[in-house]
């Protein structure tokens, strides 16, 4: 019987008095997670938010029942998402994360010591508080002095702020809903004149399994506004098809995928990121680049 409606896409059940969560990436595939118990739930003025403990994957975040990372496997996404753009930046002394209030983009911002301040934008202040509660693994850089947080609009904080930011992550749910316009050619100027001359902009753009259309229009939305914008991938295995696209852009002149990466300061491990594998993730196979312009 069904325990708890979550989306029309992703119910969550009861089978065989075990607590099952499914969350559909296409009509007839998906990803089960068996539930050992549920640590918070709310229906936010925003979305619905749902913290639980899982089998195999750890504590997991679900934002209107798609999977925002699991304890076991978010070093994949965010260790790509912040290092890709600040390996290669000369100098990336103020970062903009917009979303992620869960904290994973935070922490792996502060391991380069040459960041001084991290601004953190979120809409939803429950994910903030709930991830801070539950999860400590991936937020517990929020309280860092380096750090701002934020409860607000990105984009209406971005507007307020021109040629601030040496880097801004966009660290967002899938393009839908209230997230849509972060993928639209608008934003990107509005991002652009936030950003520093030599700055970096870097989003999640979609999985090619199931979404390579979308990343498509992503690229071609982005090439309006800035002269260099390319794509790299990396895996995360609990996002739908396994494999992410990443959106790396720059206000400057330079080709950001050509750029030498540096060397993580010396005793910060990374579990993916290296800049060897920073190198091959902008070697796209063919049928990615198909979906490109």
């Amino acid at each position: 019987m069904e325990l708890k409606k979550k989306t029309s896409a992703s119910p969550a059940v009861l089978h065989q008095g075990e607590f099952w969560f499914t969350e559909l990436h296409a009509p007839g595939t998906g990803i089960t997670f068996r539930v050992r118990r549920v640590l918070h739930w709310a229906r936010t003025p925003f979305q619905e938010l749902a913290l639980v403990e899982t089998e195999d994957m750890g504590r997991a975040l679900f934002l209107d029942g798609t999977v925002q990372f699991t304890e076991r496997d978010e070093f994949f996404y965010h260790e790509m998402l912040v290092h890709v753009p600040l390996c290669i930046h000369p100098r990336p002394r103020r970062v903009l994360i917009v979303g992620g209030g869960d904290g994973g983009c935070v922490r792996e911002a502060l391991r380069h010591p040459e960041v001084e301040e991290v601004t953190l934008v979120e809409i939803d202040g429950e994910v903030v508080d709930a991830c801070r509660k539950h999860i400590p693994s991936v937020s517990s850089k929020l309280d860092d002095p380096r750090v701002r947080v934020l409860i607000e609009d990105g984009v209406a904080f971005l507007k307020r702020n021109r040629g601030t930011f040496d880097v801004i992550i966009v660290d967002s749910t899938d393009p839908v809903g209230m997230a849509s316009p972060l993928t639209q050619a608008p934003f990107f100027r509005t991002a652009r004149e936030a950003l520093t001359p030599q700055g970096l902009y870097v989003a999640q753009s979609q999985g090619p399994i199931f979404d390579g259309r979308e990343i498509g229009r992503i690229a071609r939305a982005a090439r309006k506004v800035f002269r260099h914008a390319r794509h790299f991938m990396a895996p995360t295995p609990t996002y739908p098809g396994g494999l992410w696209t990443y959106l790396l852009a720059a206000r400057g002149p330079k080709d950001p995928a050509g750029l030498r990466p540096r060397p993580l300061p010396r005793g910060e491990r990374t579990r993916y990121y290296s800049a060897e594998v920073h190198r091959a993730a902008f070697v796209l196979p063919p049928f990615v680049r198909d979906f490109l312009p």
